[in-house]
This record gives structure tokens, sequence and C-alpha cells, in this order.
């Protein structure tokens, strides 16, 4: 793994790919590391964080994200050791789950939606994005420069949204807008499991209309319009509650979820196959690939669409 080191400022020269650059080359993670031993803890209730609870832990420097000529975004960095205590590590069950890395499925993610954006299959303006496991939020973030209504950010520890995604926000979609993008933004920061998070988030109910009434046409009901995520089905145990809350928070009809990940992550045992695999088992969803990966930086990536049928 490469350590986390400071960044230097936002004018530093960096490496250049054909849809993003970066200030630090060491700034993306492509792997996960984690510690064995004893059962991790239960997992944190799920809690609303303030916009207003930023930790002074929060990176005053910033690392500039290239998305194309005319958008870039910002991030910080923060070290684990700083934030957890723990050094050079990526993931220990149940206390950290990666949030402070910026993995590269988020660059891929963030590559998909502008693509989708600019062939017309995707529009951001006006609609209600959540963004699950968040970390650094740069997908969120982006969904608020092309106008998104509202951005729901949750990550599993709160503080990573106190000391990464929310300064994020907050110089990204707080600040005079470049020309071609708007910040008229509400935005709400969620911590805990999947397990509990559907009682903070906005719910969609369209599983339990479609198991109970028997009758789904011309209905339509709150949730959001577009669900993201990147990186997070990493872990096996935890795909079944990463796709029920997925189905009780996105609209129907007409939502659509982004997932970007590894094929297969080694040593945790979860991966966009297995996620695949759930969602098809399961029946209520239709699946796209929209991109495959293969740069050599690390197994095989993916971005899938899901919508409801």
């Amino acid at each position: 793994m490469e350590n986390t080191e400071a960044a230097k400022n936002t004018t530093t020269s960096g490496f250049a790919s054909p849809l993003f650059s970066f200030s630090n080359p060491g700034s993306a993670s492509f792997g996960f590391g984690f510690d064995s031993g004893a059962p991790p803890p239960p997992p944190p209730p799920a809690v609303e964080v303030q916009l207003s609870e930023e930790s002074p832990v929060a990176s005053a420097s910033l690392d500039p994200v290239v998305v194309d000529d005319s958008l870039t975004i910002y991030k910080g960095r923060v070290s684990t050791s700083d934030v957890f205590g723990v050094k050079d590590s990526d993931l220990v069950p149940g206390k950290y789950e990666g949030g402070l890395k910026l993995w590269e499925g988020s660059l891929d993610l963030v590559k998909a939606l502008n693509s989708d954006i600019k062939e017309g299959r995707l529009l951001l303006e006006s609609k209600r994005v959540l963004e699950l496991g968040c970390g650094h939020g740069l997908p969120g973030i982006f969904a608020g420069l092309k106008g998104a209504c509202l951005i729901h950010f949750q990550d599993f520890n709160a503080e990573v949204l106190k000391c990464l995604t929310i300064p994020n926000a907050k110089v990204n979609l707080f600040k005079e807008p470049p020309e071609g993008t708007r910040t008229s933004t509400s935005v709400g920061f969620f911590a805990g499991d999947w397990s509990e998070m559907d009682k903070l988030l906005l719910c969609g109910d369209a599983e339990q209309d479609r198991t109970t009434s028997g009758v789904t046409e011309d209905k339509t009901y709150n949730g959001y319009d577009i669900i993201m995520m990147a990186e997070t089905v990493y872990a096996l145990s935890s795909l079944p509650n990463l796709y029920r809350l997925i189905k009780k928070c996105l609209r129907y009809p007409g939502g659509v979820v982004y997932m970007a990940g590894k094929k297969h992550y080694f040593g945790v045992g979860g991966g966009t196959r297995p996620f695949l695999r759930l969602v098809e088992e399961d029946g209520a969803m239709l699946t796209e690939r929209l991109n495959d990966v293969a740069d050599g930086s690390s197994n095989v990536r993916e971005v899938w669409k899901f919508s409801f049928k």
C-alpha cells in the first residue's frame, strides 16, 4: 500500500490521464488491506451529521481532480492515523471502512456519469441523489455541480464525513460556481451501517407496494432519483443489507443506480459480480454494464447501471 502523504498545494504539477489529473499520483489507492483477529464490534447507530460538524483535523490543502476541460473538483486528504489512530490501513472491520482513501472506483464512477450526461443518457439537474459509502464524496459533488437539487452523502464512519466529505462538499458546492454548473443544492450527511440507514434516508416504498398491492401502474413514490456507489461491494457479508437499502430508497419507477467497483476483492470475498448475482436472483431490476477498466493498476474494474423493471 502506498503511504498517504500531505498534499503540497493545488498548483503542484502532476500526472494526467485522458479524463483525470492529480496533483499527487499517490493520492488514489488501489487495493484493500485489513486486520484479522477478534470479531468486529457492533456497527454504529445510524446518525445524521450536521454540516457545522466539520472536524479541525480536515486538510487545509487541496488536490485538484480534473474531470474535463470545464470542471475540476477539489478534495482534501486526511490520514488514518490522525483520525482513527491506525497507520496505513485501508480497512479495520467494524471500526474503519476505508473512507479516507481515494479509491479508483470513485473516479471511474465520475467518468461514467460525465459520459452519460454528454451522450444524453443522464440528466442530473433537479434530481435527488444519494451517494452510499461516499468517502471523499466526489460522485455526489459532481452531481451537485451538474444541478442536482438534493444530495445525501452516506458513510459508515461519522469521522470520515466530518474530516473529509463535509470539507470537500463545502469547498466545491458552497462557492461561486464555474460557468456551466449549478450549486443551488441541499445537502445532508449520514453515518452508520446500511442495516439501519433507511430510518434516516428518503424511502421510495417501491418494494412494499410491488409485493402487497399487486398494482404498480401510474404510481410514483418518493425516494432518490439516482443512487451512486463506488467500491461498496467489497465485503460479501454486507451485500444483502446494501441491496435491501437500495430497494427501499430508490424512486419507483424511474430511479437509477450507478455502481463502480472491482470484479473481485481478494481477501474479503465481495465484488461487482457477487452483487450482480444478488440483483439478478432477486429479479426486480434490470442491469446494464457501462464500462470495463483494465489499466493494470488493479484487478479488473467495472461500472454498472441498475433500474427497476
